[in-house]
């Protein structure tokens, strides 16, 4: 399942970087990761400073 991102989201942009597929964009008001695109790497997962991203 791919990973999503929870209301703990600081919008740091750390994971936007991170990620290999670029499925993480901006929302509002916190960052959301595109289903279609995550390959659950967990890239965002290790660098996400408020543990905000985990698998669905």
């Amino acid at each position: 399942m791919a990973y999503t991102i929870n209301d703990t989201c600081i919008a740091c942009g750390i994971c936007i970087d991170e990620c290999p597929v670029e499925a993480i964009s901006e929302g509002d008001p916190h960052y959301k990761i595109d289903a279609d695109l995550c390959i659950e790497c967990g890239t965002c997962a290790g660098v996400c400073p408020t543990d905000s991203c985990n698998e669905a």
